[in-house]
């Protein structure tokens, strides 16, 4: 059992988004288990097929419960949306009791959800997301070199051997596809949305070419947009927009797009049996996808308000990740798999920094200690997630 870095309300409703696997259940299971709680299973087939035929079966139980019941909890909420009118009901109808219900409802999904006539309960319910591990909720179990190949969801862990790890991995990416895009109803034809899982995980932290991408796929541009537009509903993985002073520029701009964990990226693209090996351009691609992750996820626990974009200049010189921190410094930076960074190689990030503003160049590395070269301060990569929070 990992120590979960999240913090979620004890007493108000929530969401709790997440992928597949992230550990959702176990989590919900082991802060909101006690005898004053209903849980609703829907992965479960019988509970669904009983809820899907006769939804007011919830309000049953919940009365059936009477004033012992502190919450409910419905697991995978997603597969039956409709609930949903059912738990706004029953939140309004609570507060006017003197104990008042908490209802908490994870998802995979929020597809079906933002289309339901619930609209996630018109702010009604906080919302939070559950991400695969961080290095600090690894703790001493955290080594780079597993989470670069093989990620880091929870049930990684429980495999000694490489090639269960491996096996879990294949399994995942083929069960994502059947039971979030398939069994849904979210795609026509799966064989071309397979080859485009394969060309986008070739693409991941690439700036996206849609109609590329369309050709190598053999599909319109409008349907790969359409598709991306799947993985970020289904929470595989997330846009990381161009940066600009304006909004609808930045909507404009090609962005780039990140699988949500690093071993469900190799198992789309068909790498996992490949050694990442330092120094080579797979590892430095790799470990450039696990410090982003690694900021973004933390940033989300801590419900900090950043916003993160990248910046490419007409040159072709690059800025890894922009971070805009309300109320503080804007960090412009650089991500280096290296264990010694050459000065040379961050001369492109000052002069961008030069132009850029009121900024903070930094490179983040696998260096040792901290230093400082082309006036750039370089940080080994654990300081530097503590610098920018």
């Amino acid at each position: 059992m990992f120590h979960r870095v999240i913090t979620t309300s004890k007493t108000n409703s929530f969401f709790l988004f997440g992928a597949r696997g992230t550990g959702k259940s176990t989590y919900i299971l082991a802060n909101y288990s006690d005898k004053g709680t209903l849980y609703v299973d829907l992965l479960n087939p019988e509970k669904e097929a009983m809820l899907l035929r006769s939804p007011n079966l919830l309000v049953e139980w919940i009365k059936a419960y009477g004033p012992a019941l502190r919450r409910v909890v419905i697991d995978e909420v997603q597969k039956l949306p409709k609930l949903l009118n059912l738990v706004h009901q029953q939140i309004e109808e609570s507060k006017r009791g003197e104990n008042p219900l908490q209802f908490i409802l994870t998802g995979s999904s929020a597809r079906k959800l933002r289309h339901g006539a619930a609209n996630l309960l018109a702010g009604r319910a906080f919302l939070y997301n559950l991400f695969p591990l961080t290095h600090f909720e690894l703790g001493a179990r955290f080594d780079l070199a597993q989470v670069l190949q093989f990620g880091s969801l929870p049930a990684i862990f429980s495999y000694d051997k490489l090639e269960d790890k491996r096996l879990y991995l294949e399994t995942y990416g083929r069960t994502y596809m059947k039971e979030e895009i398939w069994n849904e109803q979210i795609v026509r034809k799966l064989e071309p949305f397979a080859n485009f899982l394969q060309v986008a995980a070739q693409c991941n932290g690439k700036i996206l070419n849609f109609s590329k991408i369309g050709r190598d796929v053999g599909t319109e541009t409008k349907t790969v947009q359409s598709y991306y537009q799947m993985l970020e509903d289904t929470l595989a993985g997330f846009m990381l927009p161009s940066y600009h002073r304006s909004v609808r520029k930045r909507q404009t701009t090609a962005p780039k797009f990140y699988f949500f964990d690093t071993g469900v990226k190799r198992a789309l693209d068909g790498t996992l049996t490949v050694e990442l090996l330092p120094q080579t351009y797979a590892f430095g691609d790799a470990f450039e996808h696990f410090v982003i992750l690694e900021i973004v996820r933390i940033s989300s626990y801590r419900q900090n308000d950043f916003r993160f974009s990248y910046f490419r200049t007409h040159e072709d010189a690059e800025v890894d990740l922009i971070i805009e921190r309300p109320g503080r410094t804007t960090l412009l930076m650089e991500i280096k798999s290296s264990e010694q960074v050459d000065g040379s190689e961050l001369r492109s990030l000052g002069r961008i920094a030069r132009d850029f503003g009121p900024c903070e160049p930094i490179c983040l590395s696998r260096d040792k200690s901290r230093r400082k070269a082309e006036d750039i301060m370089i940080l080994p990569w654990q300081e530097g997630l503590q610098t920018i929070f």
